[in-house]
């Protein structure tokens, strides 16, 4: 008896450890399946983000997808009912249009030659009497746009000198001669029109420095690229850089700013291999009712005392994404970006899901995001104080419904539900404080609109040689997307600076004059 409890004994802790076994291989299992579904999710995302499309626009239902590829733009954009700038009718004259196309190009104040069809000489006889003809009238045939390419001249700056008679044979004998304009830069080719014209190229056309050398080849120019990066270089530092200087102190009054940082390659900086990556960040004002202003400030790091001490006299609300390095921010009410998390429950979409099939939770997600969207779409055109109040009315309620929806989520661990999820639970905090003022924004979308033509310039001109050229990059994208903003023409508005900006004291008022909503400005340098 005593043999036989022992033996069951025996039997139960093997058993024990069996099931122990079973358990510790179970879950094991289970561990290796999710690595598996995140690292499947994980290629599924890598093979999007390559091959797929990018837009993080909802799917409408019965809505064809069209990828726009390279080589078949025209094809795909072609559009029948699409019609020209203007139309005429039979006799010549221009006809209505009940309704403006939004593609539609818009010709403006271009100056117009007419070109006469006509008879000469021998033509001028009937075939069939043989009279002369003579004309009894006019008729419009058709119009058409040409295009005559930019032209160089050569300005040879000669002065006459002058003396007096009279003085000649005195002992003070009088000479005189006129003095000539400010030299944008001594002993250069260097002008105003040619130095805006290469910046205009660089950086709002995104036309590297070496194409624009065989681009002044051809019009019969030798002007190698390193002259024209001195040119850059030494004309933003001299005459641009008290523009942006006055630019920022206007910023820094503004109660609504937006901020952004974006990567760029520096070769040549001191303590840092060429590979290693430096920061071009953006500032940009608010909706606050007021003159929008852009600015880019180039950084070797992105570290947030970058953000900080570019701020410091900055007191009110900035909008960001969800960097860390943004609480070093202080004296300032920090708004979140719905955009960014938004972002997150997109690709955190199963792919493949049916259309039918129940909402996810990531689409769950994204759905509470756009119910914000779609009203503050309605809200933009009223007045920051009634926006305020209807902001508190409809989508106060939606929030409280998204954050008691999101703590009853269950989320893999490790997947991108689950780091969507962990993302807005951090970032609550910031995310409805755009609530506390009608001036503030649902996104962040304002600074990424407006580092965009950055990241499309980096994507042609792939990097800087030297911190200095990353300042002049910034001082002068910082001028054309503030004019952009504006309405102005950038050409127009950088060869005005260049203008004036030679040769003066840099006042104040001087200045003020030269701001983008100035009168003067805008007399000079609209579109």
């Amino acid at each position: 008896m005593t043999e036989d409890k022992v033996r069951i004994k025996q039997l139960e802790e093997e058993l024990a450890r069996r099931d122990e076994m079973i358990l510790l291989l179970q879950n094991s299992i289970n561990d290796l399946k999710r690595q598996i579904e995140n690292l499947t999710e994980i290629i599924i995302q890598m093979r999007h983000g390559k091959f797929g499309p990018s837009s993080e626009k909802t799917p409408k239902a019965n809505s064809d997808e069209r990828q726009i590829s390279f080589f078949n733009e025209v094809e795909i954009e072609a559009d029948d009912s699409v019609t020209e700038p203007f139309r005429r009718d039979a006799k010549g004259k221009a006809a209505p249009r009940k309704k403006r196309v939004r593609n539609e190009m818009i010709i403006g104040n271009i100056p117009t030659e007419e070109i006469l069809l006509q008879f000469e000489g021998e033509e001028l006889v009937c075939e069939i009497c043989g009279s002369g003809l003579r004309p009894i009238g006019k008729e419009f045939v058709r119009e058409e746009l040409q295009y005559i390419p930019a032209q160089i001249k050569r300005l040879v700056y000669v002065r006459m000198s002058y003396e007096c008679p009279k003085c000649k044979h005195s002992d003070s004998p009088y000479i005189v001669k006129p003095v000539p304009p400010a030299s944008l830069m001594n002993h250069s080719l260097a002008s105003p029109s040619s130095v805006a014209y290469v910046m205009y190229q660089k950086y709002m056309q995104g036309v590297p420095l070496y194409r624009q050398e065989k681009d002044w080849e051809r019009m019969g120019i030798l002007l190698p690229r390193a002259t024209m990066a001195n040119w850059v270089i030494r004309c933003s530092q001299d005459y641009l850089k008290p523009i942006l200087d006055y630019l920022r102190q206007e910023l820094l009054l503004r109660d609504v700013v937006h901020v952004d940082e974006t990567p760029v390659q520096v070769l040549k900086e001191d303590g840092k291999k060429p590979q290693a990556k430096s920061y071009m960040w953006l500032y940009r004002t608010g909706n606050d009712g007021k003159a929008p202003i852009i600015l880019f400030d180039y950084q070797p790091s992105r570290n947030g005392d970058n953000a900080a001490a570019y701020l410091k006299d900055f007191k009110g609300f900035v909008h960001s994404d969800g960097y860390s390095g943004y609480n070093k921010l202080t004296g300032i009410t920090r708004c979140g970006c719905w955009a960014h998390l938004r972002r997150k429950f997109v690709e955190a979409i199963p792919p493949g899901k049916a259309r039918s099939a129940e909402l996810s939770a990531a689409e769950t997600g994204r759905e509470f995001c756009d119910k914000l969207f779609a009203i503050e779409d309605e809200l933009k055109d009223m007045s920051p104080e009634d926006r305020y109040i209807q902001r508190l009315e409809r989508e106060k309620p939606l929030l409280e419904a998204f954050w008691s929806w999101l703590d009853s989520v269950i989320a893999l661990r490790g997947s991108k539900l689950a780091r969507a999820v962990t993302y807005a639970q951090n970032q609550k905090p910031y995310m409805e404080n755009y609530l506390l003022d009608g001036r503030c924004s649902l996104s962040n979308n304002a600074a990424e609109n407006a580092i965009r033509p950055f990241v499309t310039g980096r994507k042609n001109w792939l990097f800087a040689d030297t911190p200095k050229g990353a300042n002049a990059s910034a001082t002068v994208y910082s001028i054309i997307e503030t004019a952009k903003a504006n309405g102005l023409d950038a050409f127009r508005y950088l060869n005005e600076l260049l203008v004036n900006m030679t040769g003066w004291d840099h006042t104040d008022e001087y200045l003020e004059d030269l701001m983008p909503w100035s009168e003067f400005t805008r007399s000079q340098c609209c579109r």
